[in-house]
């Protein structure tokens, strides 16, 4: 049997190839094949393994080797302090789209108000803004029942009640309705993009991810769409890609919108763009 310390600095050599962060995924796997924590791993790594175990991460090195990524094997992923189950049918939510809740966060100084995630996925954009606003409440759409389901659970097991989830293609089963912040981090790849295929996004589902018009399809009709779902004075905001920042911004100029800015992601890129329905009250 070896110490556990010494399985993550042979797990982590192994990773090294293919992952950029080899040491933290050898120990989110140790650490699930032994059903602990991080703290617990720190204090104990000395101990030595029991063969189970051993042969249980072994296992998921392996598969982390090939390529899967590491919230598909542990079947979660911790987004803005909020542990979320995951699945392979949804998108694996990333620290980049924190951006977008801390920008929604920033326009929801009222003691109320309602929000729309569109594209929900596992939920985490409308869990985190619930969980920071108790006085709102969060709504997230998905047109896939299997994310629906999912979002339902995670909210469920954090017992964030001011959040609901519904299913619908985009505001299909919205009419009327209207919100005060309208968030969404749609697909906005192009098909040929070279991401595609890096990484853990050859394992995601390409639905969403691609876009049609060079990623910018979705982009687009939801800078159309929103408009008649917007509170007066209301905003939207959406994540898009790196390089679609000036396009975005310039789309929800050209419909309308006000205070039209962009938020810069973790790393310096331009990544959530948003703009102000008009209130025609003021």
């Amino acid at each position: 049997m070896m110490r556990l310390d010494e399985l993550l600095v042979r797990a982590a050599r192994r990773l090294a190839a293919g992952s950029p962060t080899p040491r933290l995924d050898a120990e989110v796997l140790l650490c699930h094949a032994l059903g602990v924590d991080r703290t617990w791993l720190y204090t104990w790594g000395d101990r030595e393994a029991e063969p189970e175990a051993e042969a249980r991460f072994e296992a998921l090195v392996a598969a982390r080797a090939e390529g899967r990524p590491v919230a598909h094997l542990t079947g979660e992923r911790e987004f803005w302090g909020l542990s979320l189950a995951t699945h392979p049918s949804t998108l694996i939510p990333r620290p980049d789209t924190e951006t977008l809740v801390e920008a929604a966060l920033a326009r929801a100084q009222a003691p109320e108000g309602r929000l729309l995630d569109l594209g929900t996925g596992t939920g985490a954009i409308a869990l985190a803004f619930a969980s920071e606003r108790p006085g709102w409440t969060a709504l997230g759409v998905d047109i896939r029942s299997e994310a629906v389901a999912l979002a339902r659970e995670n909210a469920a097991r954090l017992g964030i009640a001011n959040v609901a989830f519904r299913h619908s293609d985009w505001f299909a089963a919205l009419p009327g309705e209207r919100f005060a912040l309208i968030v969404a981090n749609p697909p906005y790849l192009a098909a040929d993009d070279p991401h595609l295929e890096r990484g853990d996004v050859r394992f995601e589902p390409r639905r969403a991810l691609v876009a049609a018009d060079d990623g910018l399809a979705d982009l687009r009709h939801l800078v159309q769409a929103a408009r008649h779902h917007l509170a007066r004075g209301g905003w939207l905001l959406l994540e898009h890609g790196a390089e679609q920042g000036a396009m975005v911004g310039e789309a929800l100029a050209q419909a309308g919108f006000t205070e039209v800015s962009c938020h810069r992601d973790l790393a310096g890129h331009p990544r959530v763009s948003l703009g102000r329905q008009a209130d025609e009250s003021r």
